[in-house]
């Protein structure tokens, strides 16, 4: 969800005003490059990614329904945008040793290469849900799949992270 000045922004920007518009990708950018980061794990393909969202966020933004999702509809672009990259980089077999990521991000370099361990699948969700602060229902529904299955992820990533990154073993 998002707050009354960004649903103006995104107001404004449905009838096509370039500099609303470039305000609300200035706003969500950080965001944008956590997320694309987490799946494709190389800085110039998540540029790309990014850069692709907002074309397509331009071009189809009379299409979104509901304002106050607007951030949940660019992310879901941003997710599909990155799973094709990732796709076209697979077939020409150029997926080789990831580039490491940049040191921009917040996070401890540790922490990143036991995020970088973790399955696509657990590090999106984490991302998702701890960096850009989405909630499991959310989560889900850009992701199409269950709350459960949510949830699930976010335990066992937790969980390896726990075991590989913090050599913690939890005894059940």
């Amino acid at each position: 969800m998002q707050g009354k000045g960004t649903d103006n922004l995104v107001r404004k920007a449905k009838r096509q005003d370039p500099n609303a518009f470039t305000e609300l990708m200035q706003l969500y950018m950080t965001d944008m490059y956590r997320v694309a980061l987490a799946i494709l794990m190389n800085d110039e393909d998540a540029a790309d990614a990014i850069q692709d969202t907002i074309l397509v966020c331009w071009e189809k933004i009379n299409t979104l329904r509901q304002i106050q999702y607007f951030k949940t509809w660019m992310t879901r672009i941003l997710i599909n945008k990155c799973y094709k990259i990732r796709k076209s980089t697979e077939k020409l077999g150029e997926l080789e040793e990831h580039e490491e990521p940049s040191a921009c991000d917040e996070y401890n370099l540790e922490l990143k290469e036991a995020m970088a361990l973790l399955d696509e699948k657990y590090r999106i969700v984490m991302t998702l849900f701890y960096s850009e602060g989405y909630h499991i229902d959310e989560i889900a529904k850009i992701l199409h799949i269950p709350k459960s299955t949510v949830q699930t992820r976010l335990y066992r990533a937790r969980e390896k992270l726990a075991r590989d990154y913090y050599g913690i073993e939890r005894k059940v």
